[in-house]
């Protein structure tokens, strides 16, 4: 089993940055495709972005592009997420997920372990 512990979320103002943290236990070396999702009350859960095992694919949902930032350090079994320039609708709980899936992975039906999820509050 693997699993996620997310950290790194808060209140911000709009235009300010957090950085979001998940941290992989278990049977890490199970691990490939890892990604950020959302869930704002009332709302689906959304991808945010993903990345494949080797770090060389890496996707972006759309209202995120060119402010959000995926990376992982494979070493630590770590994920992270740089959210900048955030919104108000950036608001949400933030939930890390992993699978042994290889290459990367857009759908959250496929991906097997998540973490707890995280709040991130914009405010305005």
């Amino acid at each position: 089993q693997v699993q996620l512990v997310e950290s790194g979320g808060g209140l911000v103002r709009a235009g300010g940055s957090l950085r979001l943290s998940c941290v992989a236990s278990g049977r890490t070396d199970s691990i490939s495709a890892m990604g950020w999702f959302r869930q704002a009350p009332g709302t689906e859960r959304e991808i945010v972005a993903a990345v494949a095992g080797s770090g060389g694919s890496i996707y972006y949902g759309a209202s995120v592009k060119g402010r959000f930032t995926i990376s992982r350090d494979n070493a630590k079994n770590t994920v992270y997420l740089q959210m900048d320039s955030l919104k108000p609708e950036d608001t949400a709980v933030y939930y890390c997920a992993a699978d042994r899936t290889l290459g990367i992975v857009y759908s959250d039906y496929r991906f097997s372990s998540w973490g707890q999820g995280t709040q991130v509050t914009v405010s305005s």
